[in-house]
Parts: C-alpha cells; structure tokens; sequence
C-alpha cells in the first residue's frame, strides 16, 4: 500500500469512528425509546428526529466541509418546514447526500424518513431504531392490503407528522447493464426509454400520493435528479468510503454533485391512478433531457 493511500485511510478512520460511535449510542437511544413510542408516540417522534438529526448532520459536514464535496444545487426553493413526498432517481449509495444537502436547507434534515423492509423490526438497535423512529416499514402485500397500507401512513395522515417520506422511484441504483434491461423492457411494452434513467416504478408512487393526500399538512412532491461526474465520465459518483475519507472531493480528485429540484404541488396532480402513472413516466422523460443537458454542459467545461 502506498503512503498516500495509508494517509486517506488513517485519515477516514479519524473521520469515521467518532461519527460510528455516535451512530451506535442513537441506535441504543432510539431503542430505549421504542416501548415508549406506544404511549408517547408524538414525543418519540420528534426526540428520534432530533437524535437522527445530530447522526445525520454530522456525516453531511464530512462530505461537505471535511472532503470538500461541493454540491452544486439547482430548481425551484423549498418552503422551510414542508412536508412532502419526495421521489428521486438513483444512482449511487451516495445518493443521500444529495437529498440531505436540500433538506438541511429546509430545515428538514431530522425529519426524513425512508422505506424499510418490515423484517429490520426484530434486528437489534439498527431495526428498532429504524421503528423508533416512525420508518414506514413495509412487508411484500403493503400495496394490495388496505389495513396495511393505513398502518404504513398512520404517522404522517393520522398523527400528522412532519415528514419527507423518500423513495428512489427506480427501486435500484442505476448501472449501464440495467439500462439496457431498461431500454428492451420499453420497447417490448410500448413505453417511452428515458435518457440515463431506468424506467420508474410507478404502483408505489401512486399508493403513496393517494394515501397522503388525505394528509392536509403534506403539501407537495419533491422530484430531485441526482447527477455526477468524475474525470469527464458521466454518473460516475465516488464509493462510500471514498466519500467518507478523500479531501478535496470536487477539487484535485475532480468528482462533480449535482441536485436539481422542482416543487410540485399534490393538488397538482392527477386525481386518478391511472393519471398519476403516467405523470410519473412524463416526469422521468423530463429528468432524462434535464440529464442530458448537464451531461453536456459538463463535457463542455
């Protein structure tokens, strides 16, 4: 191993077992917090995103100030304090820095909230974190039960939880293998291909925009089209640990962030399934060309 390879890895290790640390004693307070969740549901909801907030700050400044990773941020501004669903696509593991980036600015960050697999309830500290928290932890029949659907959503339509339920609308990071996968699965059922996008999935998006409407403080869709570069290679994001330990990310090690985001209001949109179905396969069209053009702009520069 090289010096400067030793140096990046001590360098992460100083970086990452502090962060590590923390993110295990948030596991073991969240646990904690899981049997009172029963009778405090309101009070553990906003102590467990206050905990996650200090967790997932911390490792945003080491992307952005530590490492230098520069994200350049574009589209329509966020009211502080919304809550909404937010679809993306998705490209790497590094993908949350991008949608942690905008939710700091909306003062969001502790309020983000993903899909789990319902099975991660009986893991130790990282499951009943995740349930502590207010996940929405789903099985495989979640978008054909009713009952489970309404349990699912409770927090944000019953309880009225601020929150940014995130979704990756492709249910997959997106490779050149999967694209071509992408490409005959549109010919052969007669959809249009988006540019250097899988095709969306559409039957979670639909379920979930149906069942938060009936949320009155969910007030919009957010769609993000996550963007990279490295070295002139268009969507090449660096690793995780890459992320974690290199300085000067959008400098000497030449990597390049882009976010762009546009604020769509829920009355918006189409009231149907159907409608909704295809105004997601429209929008993936639309995040194709806005990909292309920064493809280009960045080939330029």
């Amino acid at each position: 191993m090289m010096v400067a390879d030793i140096f990046t890895t001590l360098r992460g290790l100083l970086l990452v077992i502090p962060w590590a640390l923390e993110l295990v004693l948030m596991d073991l307070i969240l646990s904690a917090l899981l049997p009172v969740s029963y009778f405090f549901p309101n009070w553990v909801y906003n102590a467990s995103s206050f905990v996650a907030f200090t967790n997932w700050n911390w490792i945003q400044m080491i992307f952005e100030v530590f490492n230098g990773g520069e994200i350049n941020i574009s589209g329509d501004e966020l009211p502080e304090g919304e809550s909404a669903i937010v679809i993306s696509n998705h490209v790497s593991w590094t993908d949350f820095y991008m949608i942690q980036a905008l939710a700091v600015r909306a003062g969001m960050l502790g309020r983000c909230r993903w899909f789990a697999k319902i099975e991660l309830r009986w893991v130790p500290l990282l499951g009943w974190g995740i349930w502590a928290m207010g996940m929405p932890m789903v099985s495989r029949k979640w978008l054909k039960d009713k009952t489970e659907l309404d349990r699912v959503f409770a927090g944000v339509v019953v309880r009225k939880w601020p929150t940014w339920l995130i979704s990756f609308s492709e249910a997959t990071r997106y490779t050149p293998k999967k694209y071509e996968d992408t490409k005959a699965w549109c010919k052969q059922n007669d959809r249009p291909i988006p540019k250097h996008l899988l095709y969306p999935r559409t039957k979670g998006f639909v379920t979930t925009v149906q069942h938060l409407r009936k949320a009155k403080h969910m007030k919009a869709v957010y769609d993000m089209t996550i963007a990279y570069e490295h070295n002139h290679t268009f969507l090449s994001a660096p690793t995780i640990w890459e992320s974690l330990s290199c300085g000067d990310l959008s400098g000497k090690r030449g990597y390049k962030f882009h976010v762009d985001v546009k604020r769509i209001l829920l009355d918006e949109l189409p009231e149907d399934d159907a409608g909704l179905a295809k105004w997601l396969e429209t929008r993936w069209m639309e995040k194709g060309e806005f990909l292309e053009a920064k493809r280009e702009e960045w080939a330029r520069s």
